[in-house]
């Protein structure tokens, strides 16, 4: 399965695209930047994935709003989260890994929400 992550700000780039390959998954990392090409960059990538993970800490409004006009339009399903690291993209994996064995495609989300953040 293909993941296209957009947003955040990876150090750690290189360890999350190797557990998502342990896993038997690619994973591309594509910051948000949206100026110059990168939104036509951001469309192509999203067509191309199985699914796409919208980072929401650190993003551009421009980058949340292409990555997920793009989502719907390749009809890709899109999973939103404030942040994404290492313990949280296992997560991500095993649930997929887990989907995959029973023989479905719906996926148990097994994050917390942000309710706080709604007032």
């Amino acid at each position: 399965m293909m993941i296209v992550v957009t947003g955040g700000r990876y150090r750690n780039r290189l360890q999350l695209v190797a557990l998502a390959v342990a896993y038997g998954h690619e994973l591309v990392v594509h910051e948000g930047k949206v100026h110059g090409g990168g939104a036509d960059e951001l469309r192509r990538w999203i067509e191309r994935a199985d699914l796409c993970v919208v980072v929401t800490d650190v993003n551009s409004h421009g980058a949340m709003h292409i990555a997920k006009q793009a989502a719907r339009r390749a009809a890709r399903p899109v999973l939103i989260l404030r942040r994404l690291g290492i313990s949280r993209l296992r997560m991500l994996l095993e649930s997929l890994d887990r989907s995959g064995q029973e023989g479905t495609t719906v996926m148990v989300p097994l994050f917390r929400t942000h309710n706080h953040l709604r007032r």
